[in-house]
């Protein structure tokens, strides 16, 4: 087994809990990246009020991220491009609030 192979174990934290999950050395940075997308999306379904429950949550955030993983697909965009595009979009309702405060 290579380095690159060799499994670690990673701390997570999803909703105020803390996870342990292994996963490769080169994998560690988007897990972490991954995790904390979860968890702002869980957070973010769980402060509406609509939903209760960790694993009701849990199975909209999972729902609404292959939803937008699909749509991404089904336009022929990649993960990577999809991602710089949302997060040019989130930078501009930034600026947006930021103009106007």
């Amino acid at each position: 087994m290579s380095t690159k192979d060799k499994l670690v174990p990673v701390a997570i934290k999803i909703l105020g809990k803390d996870y342990r999950v292994a996963c490769t050395e080169d994998e560690e940075e988007t897990l972490q990246q991954a995790a904390h997308e979860l968890d702002s999306k869980m957070r973010k379904i769980r402060d509406t009020g609509t939903v209760n429950g960790a694993d009701r949550i849990a199975v909209m955030a999972a729902l609404n991220l292959t939803h937008e993983l699909r749509q991404a697909q089904s336009q022929n965009v990649s993960p990577s491009e999809y991602i710089s595009h949302q997060l040019a979009n989130l930078r501009h309702k930034i600026e947006n609030v930021l103009e106007n405060t």
